[in-house]
């Protein structure tokens, strides 16, 4: 099957941890991956970020990424890439025009405005992942939501083009159902984690324990309510990994926001910011921490938690979004209110005192994340909605 992955914004080439990049680039690249490994030709069209960046890319993986020239060759909000859509579909167009694809799977709001058009017009097959929805967003974030004002209706709009929404919680089809997609065409799908790649192995001994927050350095994501928490949890570090490469570190608006709520919690000396790291390094800072902190405002899957199953380490998490499916409470880890520090700290004071749960949550995370999680799986279940959108346009044409 020849499959083009539309994700207009999240690289899977990007440097991760920057306010961009994060969950999606990692989902994109590993399904891509995982598909390609399987025998399907998959092309991953993305936006340029730079007059040098090649127009396509021959991964290792066996998967390409294809530059899509359009709007300024520089990095761009994604919250500012609306305006340059209309040219993103007219570039897939002309090239599923000259190469056609098969199915077409749109990654994010934008995305699928782009693929939809473009698809439409050469008769292809469109899944939709929306990764975030608008409508979340929106109540999360109230007047501090950025997102351009036309995203709601484009995303129910998306709900009724689409053939097939991949959903990648529970909780989100029951929101895409309020925003009009009928049931039967959501399926759910989980991320997916490298459990060969993300594993439990043995580290050096520490003087302290070590708590680990990883991922886009954005003030939803809550770092500043685990900073904050810290400061109930005494002889224990933070290490914050995500945010702008380390050469940045002292201009960056958000990593300055922290520090100063460090300051004012008095823990800036437990406190350590890493800044944006490689794809690589992750696994090596997950096996390090006693314990890994995800405690988003809001998360519609998450990664992060199933990384840190996968490698062995207790979570912490919000009780939100994709958390309330991967994360079970009493066995892997531990759910709390998000915005909580107060609830947080209990929680975390309690799990470093108790090496031994700590352990067996561990183990289990482990398991459930080989059992659930391994892209193995997501890459066969979301081949699975393929084929059947397929034999859907299929049987459609020949009905015609």
């Amino acid at each position: 099957m020849r499959i083009a992955m539309v994700s207009e914004h999240a690289n899977p080439l990007a440097l991760l941890g920057g306010v961009d990049a994060g969950g999606q680039n990692v989902h994109v690249g590993a399904l891509s991956a995982q598909l390609a490994a399987r025998g399907h030709d998959v092309t991953v069209y993305t936006r340029w970020t730079g007059p040098d960046v090649p127009a396509r890319v021959e991964t290792p993986d066996g998967y390409v990424v294809e530059h899509v020239p359009v709007g300024p060759p520089e990095e761009v909000p994604k919250d500012d890439l609306l305006p340059h859509m209309p040219a993103f579909a007219r570039y897939l167009e002309a090239q599923w025009s000259e190469r056609p694809v098969d199915i077409v799977h749109a990654h994010f709001w934008m995305s699928g405005m782009a693929g939809t058009r473009a698809a439409r017009r050469v008769g292809t097959p469109v899944v939709q992942t929306f990764h975030a929805l608008g409508t979340v967003k929106r109540h999360q974030q109230g007047a501090r939501d950025t997102s351009p004002p036309e995203r709601l209706g484009i995303e129910r709009r998306l709900c009724r083009q689409v053939d097939r929404v991949i959903a990648t919680c529970s909780d989100e089809v029951e929101e895409l159902g309020r925003m009009g997609l009928p049931a039967r065409r959501a399926t759910v799908v989980p991320c997916g984690v490298d459990t060969d790649v993300f594993r439990p192995y043995a580290v050096p001994p520490r003087e302290r324990p070590r708590l680990l927050s990883i991922g886009r350095l954005v003030e939803r994501k809550g770092v500043g309510n685990a900073i904050e928490a810290l400061a109930a949890v005494p002889d224990v570090d933070l290490v914050v990994a995500g945010g702008p490469h380390p050469s940045q570190l002292d201009t960056d608006p958000e990593i300055r926001r922290l520090r100063e709520v460090a300051r004012r919690f008095r823990v800036e000396d437990r406190v350590t910011f890493l800044g944006g790291v490689g794809r690589d390094d992750v696994p090596r800072l997950m096996n390090e921490a006693d314990i890994v902190v995800a405690v988003p405002w809001y998360e519609p899957f998450g990664i992060v938690p199933v990384e840190a199953m996968a490698c062995g380490r207790p979570v912490v998490g919000s009780a939100v979004g994709g958390l309330l499916d991967t994360v079970l409470p009493g066995q892997t880890g531990e759910l709390v209110p998000p915005r909580r520090p107060d609830a947080l700290a209990g929680v975390l004071r309690r799990l470093v005192a108790d090496e031994e749960t700590r352990e067996a949550y561990g183990r289990a995370g482990r398991d459930r994340a080989v059992a659930l999680y391994r892209w193995s799986c997501v890459a066969a279940a979301t081949e699975d909605v393929y084929a059947d959108v397929a034999a859907e346009t299929t049987r459609g044409a020949v009905a015609r």
